[in-house]
């Protein structure tokens, strides 16, 4: 069940700082809002999370795989450029978060 909330929490985060980038510095309001019930939800969901998962575990995941995620979402559908750097960032978050749960965290 932890990683099922956690999941959800991911999926909240990345879709409140999408709506983050749509609500043009929060001058647009439902953008703005969306933004914050997002990010509500995400750690809402998180805090839950930590019931069942170590924190550090939990936050790794949540935290790497959001922002994996989000520059994949900037990549793909906001015109953003993939550059070697970019690509290698990413697979060194991925790969991190994969060791840091093969290195025994309980």
């Amino acid at each position: 069940m932890g990683y099922l909330l956690l999941a959800g929490a991911i999926a909240a985060e990345v879709g409140a700082t999408t709506a983050m980038k749509y609500s043009e510095g929060f001058s647009k309001l439902w953008p703005s809002l969306l933004t914050l019930v997002g990010y509500v939800v995400s750690f809402s969901l998180l805090a839950q999370t930590l019931r069942t998962l170590s924190i550090g575990t939990a936050y790794a995941i949540w935290a790497g795989v959001g922002t994996a995620a989000i520059a994949a979402i900037g990549i793909l559908f906001m015109g953003e450029g993939l550059t070697a750097a970019k690509a290698a960032g990413i697979a060194l978050i991925i790969v991190g978060v994969v060791v840091l749960n093969l290195g025994g965290a309980h």
